[in-house]
């Protein structure tokens, strides 16, 4: 019997971590290439896009960049806001932290810089069926997705120099569609008993969502409704 349990386990291999991404892909491509389009529309130069992808790496923040660099925002405006933004990736660092004790505090420095709301997802989905999280697997699943991320806003800024008009594309639209779908893909892996707790926790998040916005920024509202949602559901499941 601990053989056959054994096999349920996803193989700790770097290979396998590529294979468990391979599904996100098309979102990472689809969102990289709307990114390079939109950024050279911003009169963002092509090496700058390939810059943004390495070193910023995160498909909202990437956006909103080109939003603030049209409207002529300063430097300290960019950086704050990009930085709220992205404090998200904290959130879901701590998630997945207990998963990674073992390893030393430069692998997890390592896992949490390239961790993305799509391998986020792909990890906790693992993480909830077999209660484990594999380094090489970790690896596997974040780097193709980093590569693959740099390679299709490279692309997408080539393409961009013969699109000067990407809202005519929808264009525009490619990250919000993307979450969706992220979402889709998350509530049908659920199982059915679970189902109707995090369907009332995103009815309880979009509640607070709104109620926030009148009083805050939209990235202090997301950032507060997330802290305060997840504590609802921990309190809840238990």
């Amino acid at each position: 019997m601990a053989q056959v349990e054994q096999r349920l386990f996803t193989p700790d291999t770097f290979i396998q971590g590529v294979k468990d991404c391979i599904p996100t892909l098309l979102g990472y491509i689809s969102i990289g290439l709307a990114f390079g389009v939109v950024g050279i529309a911003s009169g963002i130069s092509l090496l700058e896009i390939f810059l943004l992808s390495v070193l910023v790496y995160a498909g909202s923040a990437q956006f909103i960049f080109c939003g603030l660099y049209l409207a002529g925002a300063p430097v300290t405006a960019v950086i704050i806001t990009i930085f709220i933004v992205n404090l998200r990736h904290l959130l879901m660092s701590l998630t997945i932290a207990p998963y990674f004790t073992k390893y030393s505090t430069l692998r997890n420095i390592g896992f949490g810089t390239l961790l993305t709301d799509e391998t986020f997802g792909v990890s906790i989905v693992t993480a909830g069926k077999e209660g484990r999280l594999g380094g090489k697997w970790m690896n596997g699943l974040n780097i193709t997705a980093y590569m693959t991320w740099i390679a299709a806003c490279t692309i997408g800024g080539v393409i961009g120099q013969w699109l000067p008009n990407p809202e005519k594309w929808g264009l525009d639209y490619a990250l919000v569609a993307m979450f969706v779908a992220l979402l889709v893909l998350t509530l049908a892996s659920i199982p059915k008993e679970k189902l109707m707790h995090y369907i009332k926790l995103i009815f309880i998040m979009v509640i607070s969502m709104y109620g926030m916005l009148y009083f805050m920024p939209g990235h202090l509202a997301v950032l507060l409704s997330t802290v305060v949602v997840a504590s609802i559901g921990v309190a809840l499941e238990k």
